[in-house]
């Protein structure tokens, strides 16, 4: 029989169709059943919820009950002041009965019961709307209705659903606190709450406006503090979680709504942060409060152990990729004409705050990989890019030359297939970076000279990478600072000779730019930083900004400086029609002659100064003598030190700002950030450009039995020296040397450049040989530790030759300090003995955290000779620290 059914089923197929098997159409039917009962068990599902969804509890228990009766009697016995005095078992039991009266489920009678008792606790303060916190009160009548709510929950007698349900009925009437603490103690969590929700558009508003509201108010009282960062903690916890989960069963399983619930409550708060900084956000306001709170989560003990490695690391770095195209609307020509004015002391802190913590959980190859990403996929914005960019650099000193690579590697790519893209991130990234100083990053002046200035430039290929070098300079002319141009200008790259009309006709082109801009080259001043973006100063302001400099080079090296020579000679436009006036202003000359006057007479001397000029000076500072009123000299004096102030405010603030940072000296972000203000406000005091990071000379020449500085000098190496004592005290209270991080080096490169350095020897000199003594024991520490770090970067420094008497030759910066040590009496004796003791003891506890190294296998240009000229000078002249001193050293190599 089964072989004629099997040929009758065969007989109704078609020609051409292929005849089945038993086997096969077995198989079939057992998958058709498989499915059936797949689809059963969904379509049951799916009634339940429908069913579920639309249950108006309010109305059943209306008709249960009668019109009459609109409250629940019940409701009287879970009024919370009844409660706290009744036990869970009793009003267990009356719910028992009042449900079986009614005929409806007691789990969710209590459940509307429950979720009445908490919209009564949250309308009891009496306080003005909007809230998200309870008080005192309520959270004690909350604790107590809690416990009632999970001993219903224990004995089965309360519906998790019901009890959602009734609570988005009531969504507007409840405080965010109460939701949460429904999620600590166990009662409904969070997510099965929010996943009962089917308007998820509602949901997302209503945790969007109520996390806002707890950001606004965290900070406003001190005794909800606490409460509330737990509260923005845990809903942060679970939104990462659920939103950047990956590959985890627990993903598969939830519903796809609440990862997107949660993705999109998390994007509307970034949101609005980035939209309240791009506005004028004032301290202390509601928005920046809620800035600076929701900024806050981005930390890595925010999550805790509850969220894998994983989901913060996504979450990160889609955090960074929103930052980074928000709102791109600035083009190109605006990011050149505007970087100026985004490096990172000029940032908001806020938002520098947030690239910090965002780079805290990235490695910093995974943060230069992702910018060079996001530029290549996505249009950015580029205030946001270039802000990170100088974050970047300043707080990640790994992130330094990992940028240059990267720019290396944008240059190879641009010329290689002309590709204008990579070219323009290049140009505006390494702007960018230069914007922070040379100890940040290389001068914008010697990285271009570096890349294009030779025949191994990226531009010395062919003629077609040559034509786009300068078609791509050409474009940028309208647009760019002056600054750049002349660096383009002074510094032009190489060119081969038949090619040169492709440079003529961009020098052309921007010196056409510069006298539009009423700038030009020629009257350039001697020292101005060609790496810096600033303003142009006017010829004659900057040419008494040069005479200052040339004075002060020439008052430390006892020459004529070079860059004072070169112009003689190839700037003569500049140097007689500006430099020379603003040398030669009329004076009273002192009878006494000071560095100003043999700098004239030295370039007199050497024919550099015209006679005429020179007789014509002579008289007017003759004529200045006779015609000078009373007291004008000290008139002019408190004219000038009152000027001097006027920048010094700023840079104290500064100070201070990274005083108050050194609660913890081994955060090297927190006091890079700090310490970048602290260089800008430096440059502002010193004047425009006068911080290049270049010292021009290899040698630096003090008078060391009389040194002198002027008045604004010492005051800004006093803010410095007393600054540096202050930060090594506070940050030893906290944290021994060795732990402290590379803050000191940082701070003693900032006070290396050109100008500053002389200015901080003199002041050395002044405390050290004159005034020793007198100092108090913070300020020797202070100062031994300061010397201890400029003697580890002796390399880098020029060596100091000393007026008299002359030594035979000129010294390093450690053998120089060793040299200011005299013993002439008892009292300079004991504080050489305190000094040389501080040195010796700051340099070996600070090469404590060298645990398994030996002290002796250290390089000594770079460890040892740090402190041996002291320790010679110290065991020379007091024989007896010799052997404590030796046993400290001994000690130090064995441990």
């Amino acid at each position: 029989m089964s072989e004629s059914r099997a040929q009758d089923a065969a007989s109704d197929l078609g020609p051409g169709s292929r005849r089945r098997t038993w086997a096969e159409l077995l198989a079939g039917r057992a998958e058709r059943q498989r499915q059936g009962l797949g689809r059963g068990h969904k379509l049951q599902e799916s009634a339940v919820r429908l069913l579920r969804r639309h249950l108006n509890l309010s109305d059943l228990l209306l008709e249960v009950e009668g019109s009459a009766c609109k409250t629940l009697c019940l409701n009287q016995l879970m009024d919370p002041e009844a409660s706290a005095d009744l036990s869970g078992s009793f009003i267990g039991s009356a719910l028992r009965d009042q449900a079986s009266r009614l005929g409806v489920p007691v789990a969710v009678l209590s459940s509307r019961t429950v979720a009445s008792s908490i919209v009564q606790i949250c309308a009891s303060s009496g306080e003005p709307s909007p809230r998200v916190l309870l008080n005192a009160e309520q959270r004690k009548k909350m604790s107590s209705l809690l416990e009632v709510a999970q001993y219903l929950l224990a004995h089965s007698m309360f519906s998790r659903f019901s009890f959602c349900q009734e609570l988005w009925e009531v969504q507007n009437s409840l405080l965010l606190e109460a939701v949460w603490r429904l999620h600590v103690q166990n009662i409904v969590s969070l997510q099965e709450l929010l996943e009962s929700h089917a308007d998820t558009r509602a949901t997302v508003a209503w945790l969007f406006r109520d996390l806002c509201l707890l950001c606004e108010q965290m900070e406003v009282s001190t005794q909800h503090t606490d409460i509330a960062r737990a509260m923005l903690s845990d809903f942060v916890q679970l939104f990462v979680l659920r939103g950047f989960q990956k590959n985890s069963g627990l993903r598969s399983v939830e519903p796809a709504q609440m990862a997107q619930l949660a993705m999109d409550v998390l994007q509307r708060m970034l949101m609005f942060t980035l939209e309240a900084l791009a506005t004028e956000l004032q301290d202390e306001s509601p928005a920046y409060r809620a800035v600076k709170s929701w900024f806050g989560v981005f930390c890595g003990h925010t999550y805790g152990a509850a969220v894998s490695t994983d989901a913060p690391k996504r979450f990160f770095s889609h955090t960074l990729t929103q930052v980074l195209t928000h709102k791109p609307v600035l083009r190109v020509s605006d990011a050149v004409q505007m970087q100026r004015d985004w490096s990172f002391a000029k940032t908001h802190p806020l938002l520098t705050s947030l690239y910090r913590r965002l780079f805290a959980v990235l490695r910093p190859e995974e943060l230069v990989g992702h910018l060079q990403e996001v530029l290549e996929t996505h249009e950015v914005n580029w205030r946001h890019v270039l802000s990170c960019v100088s974050t970047l650099v300043i707080c990640l000193p790994e992130a330094q030359q990992l940028v240059k690579d990267w720019v290396a590697r944008l240059l190879a790519r641009a010329f290689e297939s002309c590709d204008l893209d990579s070219m323009v991130t290049a140009f505006l990234v390494v702007r960018q970076a230069a914007l922070e100083g040379p100890s940040v990053f290389p001068p914008y002046s010697d990285w271009f000279q570096a890349s294009f200035g030779s025949t191994r430039g990226f531009h010395s290929g062919s003629k077609k990478t040559l034509v786009f070098l300068f078609k791509f300079l050409s474009d940028l002319v309208p647009f760019e600072a002056p600054r750049y141009m002349q660096v383009h200008i002074l510094h032009p790259p190489l060119v081969p000779s038949k090619y040169r009309s492709l440079l003529t006709d961009y020098v052309t082109l921007a010196k056409t730019r510069l006298a539009d801009l009423k700038v030009s080259v020629e009257n350039m001043g001697l020292y101005e930083d060609l790496s810096s973006a600033r303003d142009i100063t006017e010829p004659h302001s900057q040419a008494h900004q040069d005479v200052e400099k040339a004075v002060a080079v020439f008052e430390h090296t006892g020459k004529v400086p070079v860059a004072v020579m070169e112009a003689s000679i190839f700037r003569r436009p500049y140097y007689v029609s500006h430099f020379l006036p603003a040398l030669l202003t009329p004076r009273v000359l002192p009878r006494t002659p000071d560095s100003r006057v043999a700098l004239i007479e030295s370039l007199r001397r050497a024919d550099k100064i015209p006679l005429s000029l020179y007789s014509t000076y002579c008289q007017a500072c003759s004529t200045v003598e006779e015609k000078k009123p009373e007291h004008a000299a000290a008139g002019v004096k408190a004219e000038a030190g009152g000027c001097a102030e006027e920048p010094l405010g700023p840079l104290a603030a500064a100070l201070r700002e990274l005083r108050a940072a050194m609660t913890d000296p081994s955060q090297y972000d927190v006091l890079s950030a700090h310490m970048a203000v602290v260089s800008e406000r430096l440059s502002s005091a010193l004047g425009l450009g006068e911080e290049d990071g270049s010292l021009e000379v290899s040698q630096v020449q003090l008078g060391v039995l009389a040194p002198r500085l002027e008045h604004r000098e010492q005051e800004i190496a006093d803010l410095l020296l007393t600054s540096f004592c202050q930060n090594l005290i506070a940050a030893s209270s906290f944290t021994p040397p060795a732990r402290q991080g590379p803050w000191a080096a940082r701070f003693v490169t900032a006070m290396c450049g050109r100008r500053l350095l002389p200015v901080v020897l003199t002041r050395l000199c002044q405390l050290l040989r004159h005034q020793g003594p007198s100092l108090s024991t913070s300020h020797v520490l202070g100062l031994a530790a300061l010397v201890v770090h400029l003697g580890e970067s002796r390399s880098a420094l020029p060596e100091v030759r000393v007026g008299f008497p002359a030594p035979a030759k000129s010294l390093p910066i450690p053998e120089f300090f060793s040299s200011l040590l005299t013993f002439g009496t008892a009292e300079t004796s004991l504080f050489c003995l305190k000094f040389c003791t501080a040195v010796i003891s700051y340099f070996l506890f600070s090469c404590r955290f060298l645990a398994k190294v030996r002290l002796s296998a250290l390089s000594p240009p770079t460890s040892l000779h740090t402190v041996l000229p002291v320790y010679r000078t110290v065991s020379w002249e007091l024989p007896q620290l010799s052997a404590g001193a030796e046993t400290a050293f001994f000690f130090c190599s064995q441990t």
